[in-house]
C-alpha cells in the first residue's frame, strides 16, 4: 500500500502507537508493587523474544545481525536493559503519569548528545530554545509538582536521577542504530536485542523472582509489556515509518506523555496537578522546538523517483525508545 493511498491506515497506525506507548508506565507501576525490577525486565523481555524471533527467522533477518553482534549487543543494553531496569526502579517512587512527562524530554537530549557527538547538528537560536524551554518544564515538574523545593524525599530524587538515566539511555540508542547497523534488518535487530535482554537479565531475574505466584493484575500487566507494548508496538512502528518515514513517525513521541497522564490519573487515581500540566506543556513543546529540522529542499524527480520504494525491513533512524517506552 502505497503512503498516499493509506486512507485510515496512517491515523489508525498513530492512534494504536500513541496509545500503546502511553500506557507501559501505567502496567510498570502495577508490576513493580510486586515484582523486583530485574524480575519484571527478564519477564518481559523473554515473552517479547518468543514472539519477535520467529518472525525475524520467517524473515530470513537473524543471520546478517549476529555478523555485527557487538553493536547490536550495545544496542540492547541502552535500548533495554538499562533504561527498563532503572524505569522500574524509578516507578517503586514515582506516579506513572510523572514518569511518563519526564520521558518526553528524550529528544531533547537526542539533540544535546546530537550536539556533543558533532553528528551534524547545529545549535540554532531555535535549538537553544528549545532545550531551555524543555529543561525549565523538568525543572517545574521536579521542583514543584514532585516537592522538591519544600526538601522532597530522597528516594524520589534518586528515581528522577534513574529517570535521567533512562532519557540518556533512549537518546543513544538511535545513535547506535544510525552509526553502527543503519543497514541491518529492524526485526533482526529488535529479535537478537531481545533475546540477548533476557539472557542477561535471567539470573538477577529468576533469583529476585517472588516465591508465590504474583496477582492477576501484575500478570496482566506483565504479558501487556512484553506482548503489546514491546512485540506488538514494534510491528506497528515498522508499518507506520513505511507510511510516513521516521521523521514524521517521531510526532509519537508528543502524544505519549499526554496517554500516560490520563491512565494515570483515570485508573490509578494519580494527581493532576497545574505544575503537571503546565510542566507537560513546557516538556513537550521544548522538545518539538529542538528536534524541529530545517525544511530540506525538494529533490529532483530522479532523486524522488530512485528513493520512492523503501526497503519494507530496514531499521527505521529513530528508534522506539526515541518515540516513549515500549
Amino acid at each position: 500500500m502505497s503512503r498516499s493511498s493509506g486512507g485510515l491506515r496512517v491515523p489508525l497506525l498513530f492512534a494504536a502507537l500513541g496509545v500503546i506507548w502511553g500506557v507501559p508506565y501505567l502496567m510498570i507501576k502495577v508490576a513493580v508493587a510486586e515484582l523486583e525490577p530485574s524480575t519484571l525486565v527478564f519477564a518481559r523481555t523473554a515473552v517479547a523474544a518468543a514472539v519477535m524471533l520467529p518472525i525475524a527467522l520467517s524473515r530470513s533477518t537473524i543471520r546478517p545481525v549476529l555478523r555485527r553482534w557487538r553493536p547490536v549487543l550495545l544496542y540492547a543494553a541502552v535500548e533495554i536493559v538499562v533504561p527498563w531496569f532503572l524505569l522500574a526502579r524509578a516507578e517503586v517512587h514515582l506516579s506513572s503519569s510523572f514518569t511518563g512527562l519526564l520521558l518526553a524530554g528524550v529528544p531533547v537530549a537526542g539533540v544535546v548528545i546530537a550536539l556533543v557527538l558533532r553528528t551534524g547538528e547545529q545549535l540554532t537560536s531555535r535549538t537553544g530554545a528549545g532545550i531551555a524551554v524543555g529543561l525549565v518544564g523538568v525543572a517545574l515538574l521536579v521542583g514543584v509538582d514532585l516537592g522538591v523545593l519544600g526538601g522532597g524525599d530522597r528516594a524520589q530524587l534518586l528515581a528522577v536521577v534513574e529517570l535521567a538515566g533512562v532519557v540518556v539511555c533512549y537518546a543513544i540508542g538511535p545513535v547506535v542504530m544510525v552509526r553502527a547497523m543503519p543497514d541491518l534488518p529492524a526485526s533482526g535487530v529488535i529479535a537478537v536485542s531481545l533475546v540477548a535482554a533476557a539472557l542477561a537479565t535471567a539470573v538477577p531475574g529468576l533469583v529476585q523472582a517472588p516465591s508465590s505466584w504474583p496477582s492477576a493484575p501484575v500478570v496482566l500487566s506483565v504479558l501487556g509489556l512484553a506482548l503489546v507494548c514491546t512485540a506488538l508496538a514494534f510491528l506497528l512502528l515498522f508499518a507506520l515509518v513505511a507510511e510516513v518515514g521516521a521523521v514524521r513517525a517521531t510526532l509519537i513521541t508528543y502524544l505519549n506523555p499526554a496517554v500516560a497522564v490520563v491512565a494515570g490519573v483515570l485508573v490509578l487515581d494519580e494527581r493532576l496537578t497545574w505544575a503537571t500540566v503546565a510542566g507537560f506543556g513546557l516538556v513537550v513543546g521544548g522538545s518539538v522546538l529542538a528536534s524541529r529540522r530545517r525544511p530540506v529542499p525538494p529533490p529532483d524527480a530522479a532523486c524522488v523517483a530512485d528513493a520512492s520504494v523503501e526497503p519494507a525491513d530496514q531499521p527505521p533512524a529513530v528508534s522506539a525508545g526515541e518515540l516513549g517506552d515500549r
